[in-house]
């Protein structure tokens, strides 16, 4: 079999993958199908989708800090947001309206190359359920607000903690060869990784962590809101306070970690069973009730992919040196980082592999 070797932006690629995966656990489909991953058509179909789901999200919107701004107009966002709502609301209502042709279920895909096509009962094929005994309650604009939380939430928080990860571990050559070793020594090269390896591979759990600590996809956690008059570690804090967490100062604050501005996987070992402080410390996905409810599974696809990508291929970054945090770009989603270049090769003792995807 001949190697490929592919230069590719890891960007794209993995937030098509992320997409699709969302797409397939809502609603039993892909939103672009084998055929068309990689390719123009491809490319297209996910940057439309890309554009109305998320382009007005990765922007800190100065008026909520300063409300005085919304008079002039702040820089067009709100118009923005007005005209990618209505695109969304077609795109959402598109996908309810199939949905309930089909009643509430649909092929898994409409791709011949699947290896399978019976109907599966899908998130939203549920929620169509429910509506009909408490039609009410569930609604359609209720369902359709679900189905955009899941496809926020669920895409671009995943696709960039793997690409951050991974521009860390070629960063850090040393982390990457014990990361592989421990995939080697459990998985072996007889069949892929899959999710009963992750109890035999507590190295791949902790680079996961420390790239969501140095890197945070939600660098500010989504905003609370007061309710009444309380006191918080001694300030008084009124009603109707906006209060937005700062993950990344905590993640580096100095304080609460050794060396905060490095990249050492090996501090996360053991730390899980440490005391309740832990959780204090380390919020990627917020805390307490208002925490992220995708948290696990967003763990659970990070590590599969990670740990496939790091199993099967050898990785080389385009740029020979690159400053790490010129490369970030917090915003409240950041998704707008700049893009990392990678070769891609198949390792040889993988080819085989790699046909079972």
């Amino acid at each position: 079999m001949e190697v490929v070797v592919q230069k590719l932006t890891l960007r794209s690629w993995l937030f098509t993958f992320a997409f699709n995966t969302v797409m397939r656990i809502g609603f039993g489909k892909r939103c672009a199908s084998e055929e068309d991953i990689g390719t123009e058509k491809g490319k297209q179909i996910i940057e439309e989708i890309r554009e109305f789901l998320f382009a007005t999200l990765v922007f800190l919107n100065m008026c909520d800090f300063l409300p005085v701004l919304k008079r002039f107009g702040y820089k067009g966002i709100e118009k923005e947001m007005d005209s990618a709502h209505k695109k969304r609301n077609v795109y959402l209502n598109s996908l309810l309206h199939e949905f309930q042709h089909n009643k509430g279920s649909i092929s898994v895909s409409e791709s011949s190359t699947d290896r399978n096509s019976e109907k599966k009962d899908t998130l939203v094929g549920t929620l169509l359920s429910l509506q009909e005994s408490e039609p009410e309650f569930y609604t359609d604009d209720l369902i359709k607000s679900v189905i955009l939380v899941l496809l926020i939430a669920g895409t671009e928080t995943t696709s960039t903690t793997i690409q951050w990860a991974i521009r860390l571990l070629l960063a850090h050559p040393e982390p990457f060869h014990k990361l592989r070793a421990e995939i080697d020594s459990k998985v072996g090269n007889e069949r892929l990784l899959n999710e009963s390896d992750f109890t035999y591979l507590p190295y791949l759990h902790c680079v996961i962590n420390e790239a969501l600590r140095l890197y945070p996809p939600v660098p500010l956690l989504l905003p609370h809101y007061s309710l009444e008059d309380c006191t918080v570690g001694g300030y008084d804090v009124p009603k109707h306070t906006i209060l937005m967490v700062n993950a990344w100062a905590i993640h580096r604050d100095p304080k609460l970690w050794d060396e905060p501005e490095k990249f050492k996987p090996e501090r996360f070992e053991g730390m899980e069973g440490e005391n309740e402080g832990f959780k204090y410390k380390f919020i990627p996905f917020g805390m307490g009730r208002r925490a992220c409810p995708g948290a696990a599974m967003g763990i659970r696809t990070v590590s599969l992919v990670l740990g496939s990508l790091i199993q099967c291929f050898d990785w080389k970054s385009s740029e020979e040196n690159y400053n790490m945090d010129e490369c970030y770009d917090s915003k409240i989603a950041s998704g707008k980082d700049k893009p990392l270049e990678v070769v891609c090769i198949p390792r040889n003792d993988r080819i085989q592999l790699l046909s079972q995807l």
